[in-house]
């Protein structure tokens, strides 16, 4: 595969248009937050592949950035760009269920035979950008090396308020080692200078990520904790903005991360960026979709374990929503620049919009809703119409 799906640029990518509107909406833009209300919908998924394909072969887009394992990142960028292995093993490696799907390896492959035959600046790559399911950095350190910081593998978030200083301690002083280290190799030329290097930024990239997991996982659960996560994750698509080269960097996360409102991973990006960031939102009409089932409130478990990953339904949007809004202006799957718009009444109206994340309560799921003004949380947003449940590996 080549990777060019278009019938041009303001045609068709399977069936989704990407009109001149949008596309010119893009121009000066080098990050593209993609949303989704639902971790678990198929067609966000399938749609944010295509919109990626998009953003590489028309707009010159070179990374790929996940809310995923900024840790285990480095072995899917390998094999996105040929390496030896497993796509399936790799996603899995990413330590997130949600998208263990068959939809995001698809995605995989594409990069993967987009990138055969490519010189290395000409490819795509892949990043997490989430400190979270830090076990690759752990085994980096080894053991010994890592020591209490082991704790850090499966956490997560506010899960360890109570060995907030023990850990925080031990990944400051991790890091401030790395940091420190700098051995020169005494011999072997210019080679062994260059291997040191290396070593030393990995390790370096390695004690950076532990230090952030540490942080998050210790935080008691809340605002702050949340707030912590999202500025650890800007801070990753930095780093992948610094190492594309000035190429364009496609960043997929939930809704409720990749908006410009709020201490939110988006609002972030639009502080360092400014117009040059673009939040596309993602909702849908009506379907199904798949999420880990919870007891709210005093009906919970007090043994913690994982609740079952169901499927989920929803009828209809009711009136009055964003979701409703945007199926009477056009019923199929389809784009809408709100930049181009900002003068329409709906963009700077309040509406209330479906939010579902990787879990929901079993009993209130279905009336899940947050108010939104779509021009101040969104730069763009894109209707699907039915959701069916992604499909796990």
């Amino acid at each position: 595969m080549d990777g060019a799906r278009e019938d041009g640029p303001s045609g068709q990518f399977d069936g989704v248009e990407f009109g001149a509107e949008f596309g010119a909406a893009l121009d000066g833009v080098r990050v593209v937050g993609m949303g989704e209300s639902t971790h678990g919908t198929a067609e966000f998924f399938r749609l944010k592949h295509r919109i990626f394909e998009y953003l590489v072969v028309e707009h010159g887009f070179r990374t790929f950035a996940m809310e995923a394992s900024a840790s285990a990142g480095p072995a899917v960028d390998a094999y996105v760009r040929g390496g030896a292995g497993d796509g399936a093993a790799v996603l899995t490696g990413l330590g997130f269920w949600v998208w263990r799907t068959r939809e995001v390896l698809d995605l995989l492959e594409w990069m993967r035979d987009y990138n055969r035959g490519r010189p290395r600046a000409e490819q795509v790559g892949f990043v997490g950008i989430d400190p979270q399911r830090c076990g690759a950095s752990l085994a980096h350190f080894g053991e010994e090396r890592a020591g209490v910081l082991a704790a850090l593998a499966e956490a997560y978030p506010g899960q360890l308020p109570e060995r907030r200083e023990e850990l925080l301690t031990a990944a400051k002083a991790l890091e401030a080692g790395v940091r420190g280290s700098g051995e020169i190799p005494e011999a072997g030329g210019h080679e062994a200078l260059e291997a040191a290097g290396r070593a030393s930024a990995e390790d370096r990239r390695h004690a950076r990520i532990l230090l952030r997991a540490a942080d998050v996982v210790t935080r008691e659960p809340g605002a702050e904790m949340w707030r912590a996560r999202d500025g650890f994750m800007a801070d990753g698509v930095d780093e992948a903005v610094a190492a594309g080269g000035g190429a364009g960097v496609a960043v997929w996360a939930h809704n409720g991360h990749i908006g410009v409102r709020g201490a939110a991973l988006g609002a972030r990006l639009r502080e360092r960026y400014g117009s040059a960031y673009y939040a596309l939102g993602l909702v849908f009409g009506e379907g199904a979709f798949r999420a880990r089932r919870m007891w709210p409130g005093p009906w919970r478990p007090r043994v913690k374990r994982p609740s079952p990953v169901a499927v989920n339904r929803l009828g209809p949007a009711r009136e009055g929503t964003l979701e409703a809004l945007l199926a009477a202006r056009a019923p199929g799957t389809h784009l809408v620049d709100l930049r181009s718009r900002a003068d329409e009444p709906w963009v700077t109206e309040t509406h209330l919009t479906r939010t579902h994340g990787a879990y929901v309560s079993r009993l209130t799921y279905r009336w899940n809703v947050a108010p939104t003004v779509p021009g101040a949380e969104y730069d763009g947003l894109a209707y699907v119409p039915v959701s069916t449940p992604s499909r796990p590996l």
